[in-house]
């Protein structure tokens, strides 16, 4: 990346204006612009990382889930696909509703099934029982994003925590000549975070996050999404 043009040449090109700005605000959105393209480019210099990780440990047994048909197990959620995503969703047994934000994030995959399953396949995995998961579904509205009870725990102390916390999960894996071998997780937790930040891992996977950061108020530190909102019209 050495040889790409500096932002700042980029952001200098830029010939947009709106009705009634200041040169103060012109030259301001002008300096932002520029750590925009910055920031656009370390995204994808992080995921080029990402990509090119050695080959993950193999998984060390075809874990049993349960869904609305019945048993499966981890490698028959790959279906024809050779990458298979697991978000782990927070609605243990002991739980009296699921987390708002593992509630969030999920719906608005929702509505993105079709597009992501053209590339990898993707499951929800719960510790709850699968009629409590799909009772959840119905209330929501949601159809398409399937989602599987993990009745062992096995998988959950394997890669989301090995006490079995009611924590989320994104796992990735991977098929290969017929073995599965982990790819990628999500490895930020609380303790990373900057002050004065909400906790929040490398990939913003809910687009709420990144539709409220482009306002002035942005995301704030004490709101987050709730599972109803009585007041709201």
């Amino acid at each position: 990346m050495d040889d790409l043009v500096p932002a700042s040449e980029l952001a200098a090109k830029n010939t947009v204006q709106f009705p009634n700005e200041s040169a103060d605000y012109r030259s301001a959105r002008n300096a932002l612009l520029a750590q925009e393209i910055e920031l656009r480019r370390k995204m994808e210099a992080t995921a080029a990382l990402r990509r090119a990780l050695p080959p993950g440990g193999e998984v060390p047994q075809d874990y049993d889930f349960v869904g609305p048909e019945g048993p499966v197990k981890l490698s028959e959620l790959f279906g024809d696909k050779d990458t298979l995503i697991i978000y782990s969703f927070m609605y243990g047994p002991g739980s009296k509703r699921p987390c708002p934000m593992c509630t969030s994030m999920v719906g608005s995959w929702e509505g993105k099934f079709e597009d992501i399953r053209q590339r990898v396949a993707i499951a929800v995995v719960a510790r709850s029982p699968i009629e409590r998961l799909e009772a959840w579904k119905q209330e929501r509205g949601w159809r398409q994003m399937p989602f599987y009870s993990d009745v062992s725990g096995d998988f959950t102390r394997a890669y989301v925590s090995p006490e079995e916390e009611d924590i989320p999960g994104y796992t990735v894996f991977e098929r290969k000549d017929g073995v599965i071998r982990h790819f990628w997780s999500e490895e930020m937790d609380p303790n990373m975070t900057d002050p004065g930040q909400d906790g929040r891992g490398a990939l913003q996977m809910d687009p709420l996050w990144l539709l409220l950061d482009s306002t002035r108020e942005g995301r704030g530190t004490d709101w987050y999404p709730s599972l109803r909102y009585e007041d709201e019209h």
